[in-house]
């Protein structure tokens, strides 16, 4: 039986390794069809706003792995309510579909899955 992981993606993409780290990781656990959400706490939020201009900062843009996770079996997708009103991004404006969740489903999210890596 598969165990179930949980990516918690906390950095913006522009910020470094981590963001396109955890999506890696994320669409290669999904190829083996392991359980896998992904949480966006922190500035991770920021993967899910629209309108990345990576190429203006040298980067490559997210994007397209963000929208392949569901081709990856990769539908749980999640992000703290909290982290998406500090960054003054509304749920609706969000490229990629997410469910909010305040602080205490965050945690009962965790709790839930077996593994738990974070970026």
């Amino acid at each position: 039986m598969s165990k179930s992981l949980l990516i918690i993606s906390r950095q913006a993409p522009w910020a470094g390794p981590g963001a396109r780290e955890a999506l890696d990781i994320a669409l290669a656990g999904g190829a083996y069809d392991l359980p896998i959400a992904l949480l966006f706490l922190d500035d991770g939020v920021f993967q899910l706003a629209p309108g990345q201009r990576a190429k203006a900062l040298q980067q490559k843009d997210l994007g397209a792995n963000l929208q392949a996770l569901p081709m990856f079996g990769i539908e749980s997708l999640y992000a703290s309510s909290s982290s998406l009103q500090e960054r003054g991004l509304a749920a609706q404006q969000l490229a990629l579909a997410a469910e909010k969740l305040d602080d205490t489903a965050l945690t009962a999210l965790i709790d839930r899955y077996d593994q738990v890596i974070t970026l």
